[in-house]
């Protein structure tokens, strides 16, 4: 949803090129840019680590990521020659030998915008920014982009955005959510705000409740050291989640407006009811997942994961209660809910209308009726269920049918990975896909105060089997009312 089309051309330097998300996630998605044809022809890629690689070295290594990753195919060399023509690699030893800023600055072109990309941990990021300002690498457009985490709480969080903009104006810091670059995320504006018969519906009146979800198989494997520092408190739920909650929730924007957006997911965040005190214990689960079985193979519990301690109260699972003060949604609850080791992948957002008012067909109460299910991975699309008379003749009987939009069958161009879609607006100057600061830490004066009762209280996160939907906390925290989980109500 770039407002620019137009590729510009581009230095995009990515400090951290040699590391894990360049290798897995930028390269492969820059590549793909490349081959459908969003990147001027002048645009050039500059990694950027302590590694001393020659430029050959590092294009060794892009092209066996590009080839390794799930969602290209090489199936034009010519393509791939002429991507990695555009690479090279630039060592600097940030806080060392200053001759690396010098080096960096001999490839960088006088007549291109400047992109310097932090896929470094945050703390690092404003000696970064001061390098890169010393050396008088910073022009008046140059952009940077910042990787979550941001920081580990409010205070650590105004420290990374302090020093990074005491060298970036905000209006040139573009803070990546990788959530917000995914095709069905952007058709939720374009559902809400482009078809004039959700809209009315779209309040305290008419739904019951919203349920968000990001599920995933997979553990934490090599990450055991990282994730004890973070949990999925602040990993998921302070960025991914509640931007969720925000574009679900957010009032019509003035205009397709970067500033316009992002003025109305502020307003969301700062709705949100405190969770503090007593409601954190009753609003709010915490998991942890033990040994178990996923997808048919045996797999290790939190606690035996390598590089962490033996004991643990890091949550790999949270669900918890959210409401938004404000009129349109007094009175509606929203459960997010994300974990690892579940027993399948999806991130879906589940919108509950509530049943008619007057019922006046047997068997109007039906599993999943009433649904609309926004499925964010995997089979990107929109699922409406709807009662509809079963046909014959005799009593009249009502069952769910579903109305559905699958992107991929549909739209017969290819959907853009996450990366592609918000690296494209990155070099386009498009900001609207971004966080801005004051999103940021208003998701942390939220979050801040739950992670803070729970280092409280004398309960440990509760274990749940790898593979199963959960730990039953979370089935109990959304049952005290008579609701349940929509994959739950969807199978009874």
């Amino acid at each position: 949803m770039s407002q620019q089309s137009a590729p510009r051309p581009a230095d995009l330097v990515v400090f951290g090129g040699t590391g894990d998300l360049s290798m897995r996630k930028l390269l492969p998605s820059l590549y793909l840019l490349d081959r459908d044809g969003h990147l001027d022809a002048r645009t050039r890629v500059v990694a950027v680590s302590r590694d001393g690689l020659t430029d050959a070295d590092f294009r060794d290594k892009a092209a066996a990521a590009v080839r390794g990753h799930q969602a290209v195919q090489v199936t034009e060399p010519d393509v791939l020659r002429r991507f990695l023509e555009r690479l090279s690699h630039t060592t600097v030893d940030v806080g060392g030998d200053p001759s690396g800023w010098e080096d960096l600055a001999a490839v960088l072109a006088p007549d291109r915008d400047r992109v310097f990309y932090l896929a470094v941990p945050p703390m690092i990021s404003g000696e970064i920014c001061r390098g890169l300002a010393a050396a008088g690498l910073v022009t008046p457009a140059a952009r940077v982009v910042m990787e979550k985490p941001l920081g580990r709480d409010l205070a650590s969080s105004q420290a990374v955005n302090d020093a990074v903009g005491a060298v970036f104006d905000e209006s040139r810091t573009y803070r990546i959510d990788h959530y917000l670059g995914k095709e069905t995320v952007q058709n939720l504006l374009v559902l809400r705000f482009a078809n004039v018969f959700l809209e009315p519906l779209w309040n305290s009146r008419w739904i019951d409740h919203v349920q968000i979800t990001a599920a995933e198989t997979v553990g934490v494997g090599g990450r055991r050291g990282y994730y004890d520092t973070s949990g999925a408190m602040r990993d998921m739920v302070q960025n991914h989640l509640l931007q969720l909650l925000c574009l679900t929730a957010m009032e019509p924007p003035s205009s397709y407006d970067r500033d316009a957006v992002r003025d109305e997911k502020l307003k969301v965040l700062q709705s949100l009811r405190p969770l503090e005190g007593d409601r954190v214990a009753e609003d709010t689960v915490r998991g942890q997942y033990g040994r178990g079985t996923v997808q048919g193979a045996e797999v290790l519990g939190y606690l035996d994961e390598a590089g962490g301690p033996a004991a643990s109260d890091t949550e790999t699972f949270v669900a918890l209660r959210a409401e938004i003060a404000n009129w349109r949604w007094a009175g509606v609850p929203f459960y997010l809910r994300t974990g690892k080791r579940m027993s399948h992948s999806r991130s879906e957002i589940v919108v509950r209308f509530r049943e008619v008012p007057h019922p006046i067909f047997p068997g109007t109460h039906l599993p999943g009726a009433g649904s609309l299910v926004i499925r964010l991975q995997p089979d990107e699309g929109i699922h409406l269920t709807m009662l509809a008379k079963t046909p014959g003749a005799g009593a009249l009987r009502l069952r769910p049918v579903p109305l559905e939009l699958s992107f991929a069958d549909t739209f017969s161009t290819r959907s853009p990975e996450a990366y592609e879609r918000l690296l494209m607006d990155v070099l386009a100057g498009d900001s609207t896909l971004f966080m801005r600061r004051d999103e940021v830490e208003a998701a942390w004066r939220w979050v801040d105060p739950v992670i803070e009762a729970w280092n409280g209280l004398s309960t440990t996160p509760e274990t749940y089997p790898a593979g199963s939907a959960g730990p039953a906390g979370a089935h109990r925290l959304i049952g005290r009312t008579g609701r349940t989980w929509y994959e739950e109500e969807r199978h009874r």
